[in-house]
């Protein structure tokens, strides 16, 4: 028997989770059924993204942030109007 969080979150119970094939990580799919709660996994029939497919895009997004880091980057002790140095002079 699973509970319900304060967060409304439900833990799945893992024999039934392995049973049906349910792998961390998946979605479900939630819908009402005549007055009970039904879920589905969402990734049902749909191919599982390989393990390089899956790195190829953690690689990709990495160096999207890497890029963004790079342009929001101000140079040291310009942009701001004083430098840490100023904190101890004044």
């Amino acid at each position: 028997m699973s509970k319900v969080t304060s967060k409304y979150q439900v833990s799945i119970p893992k024999t039934l989770a392995e049973k049906i094939g349910i792998r961390v990580g998946d979605e479900l799919d939630w819908e009402d059924a005549a007055g009970t709660l039904r879920a589905r996994v969402a990734t049902a029939g749909k191919a599982r993204m390989t393990l390089r497919e899956r790195l190829r895009l953690f690689d990709a997004a990495t160096a999207r942030q890497e890029e963004r880091e790079r342009r929001r980057r101000l140079p040291r002790g310009k942009g701001r109007g004083w430098t840490r140095e100023d904190l101890y002079t004044r």
